[in-house]
């Protein structure tokens, strides 16, 4: 596939290895962006972490680089199936917000609602509470989609989820 694959792969699998170096590369060229976003469609499951690492680094940088690929974050991207891709996808969908057309904040709810329900990952759970909570908070119909989700998940055996639950209902609350 791409250089950036090769320069993905290796080392611990907790690590973000050459992420940070091809992330700085692809600000200072954008045109990079193509092949970097590509490599979310590797086979290894350690590339894809990391690209999903870089691609909040260049959100925060520079949003305006993702703009034009929010399609494919809303198709393609959101049909993989790893944990670190769809928690990133909660936070990135957050960020871009006010870049996103109606429909295309439709489709990113949907993908969202769909993972806070079927997730057992308990980082997607909470970055998606956080993100449909954000939302549900200037949007009546999501917040009482929300609410019955809220609560299902303010009984679970992890803290971390149980509590991110409560604190978004009680924003919610008033």
């Amino acid at each position: 596939m791409s250089d950036f694959q090769e320069r993905l792969k290796g080392g611990h699998p907790n690590s973000l290895g050459n992420t940070v170096a091809i992330v700085d590369e692809v600000l200072q060229n954008k045109h990079l962006f193509d092949e970097f976003f590509s490599c979310y469609f590797s086979d290894n499951e350690v590339v894809r972490l990391r690209v999903s690492n870089g691609m909040k680094r260049i959100c925060k940088a520079n949003q305006e680089i993702l703009v034009p690929y929010l399609d494919r974050f809303l198709s393609e991207v959101a049909l993989i199936q790893q944990a670190s891709v769809q928690w990133t996808l909660a936070q990135l969908f957050l960020q871009l917000e006010k870049w996103m057309t109606k429909p295309q904040k439709q489709t990113a709810q949907n993908i969202l609602k769909n993972n806070l329900i079927k997730a057992q990952d308990w980082i997607v759970l909470c970055q998606t509470m956080q993100t449909l909570g954000t939302w549900a908070k200037n949007e009546y119909s999501l917040e009482r989609w929300l609410y019955p989700q809220l609560k299902r998940l303010s009984g679970d055996k992890r803290k971390s989820v149980a509590g991110k639950a409560l604190r978004i209902l009680a924003t919610l609350e008033n």
